[in-house]
């Protein structure tokens, strides 16, 4: 087990946004969080990565506890996070902001600017741009692909499918699949199911900040009670 989140409660504020939540996921795997708007997905990738602390439970990542420690000593432990509104520096060209991502790691490995850039071939014929001047799918593709310069053992992507053109979002399950091929772990949030089910193994379905339906991908799929109760807008 690579990760392990055990009767977790986070709040902002007052507000109590995640309530006693249970997850796992284990080496290798993609696990999906899966709900309609407002029900926690953001909330519990944010908990794991250490920006919104849980005010109890806790979080394993390779059987070290993750709670109490800030984002910067979580990502040293070998995790990664692209959020939804993907944090790119856009005064900095592509390379720059790859680059940036390297030099801030404390993990080497598979990954470096040319693999990334074969990965994301736009990302090269794009190298000298400032990040303020990419197209919105090429933002997620350098946010995606400074995640991956950090070598990370599990990357955590928020929405990675929202807002993106259907051929794009084809494209983008072509590239996890290839990214898991290098035995990375994903969790990822997302509404878009049809996506969920092309890249991910499990799924956990959250309604009102609670693990409302857990089960494989293909089961969700075919389960339409379950699918009309919570995943339907």
């Amino acid at each position: 087990m690579i990760l392990a989140a055990k009767d977790i409660n986070t709040f902002y504020g007052a507000s109590h946004i995640l309530q006693d939540v249970s997850f796992e996921v284990e080496k290798g795997e993609v696990v999906a969080l899966l709900g309609r708007n407002g029900v926690g997905k953001t909330t519990t990738l944010r908990s794991v990565m250490g920006l919104t602390p849980p005010r109890t439970g806790s979080i394993m990542f390779k059987e070290k506890e993750l709670t109490g420690k800030p984002a910067y000593a979580i990502s040293w432990l070998g995790i990664a996070y692209m959020p939804d509104d993907l944090r790119i520096f856009p005064d900095l060209t592509c390379e720059e902001n790859l680059e940036i991502a390297r030099r801030l790691s404390r993990n080497a490995g598979y990954w470096s600017r040319e693999r990334v850039e074969d990965l994301f071939p736009v990302l090269h014929a794009r190298k000298k741009q400032k990040g303020a001047n990419l197209s919105g799918g090429e933002k997620k593709m350098l946010s995606l692909g400074r995640a991956l310069m950090a070598n990370p053992e599990l990357i955590l992507l928020d929405e990675p499918s929202e807002g993106l053109a259907p051929l794009i979002v084809k494209n983008l399950a072509e590239v996890i699949k290839k990214i898991r091929e290098q035995n990375m772990t994903l969790l990822l949030a997302d509404q878009n199911l049809k996506f969920c089910r092309k890249v991910s193994d499990r799924g956990y379905i959250l309604e009102k900040g609670r693990i409302a339906h857990s089960g494989t991908m293909a089961d969700i799929w075919k389960d339409e009670d379950v699918i009309k109760k919570y995943l339907v807008l």
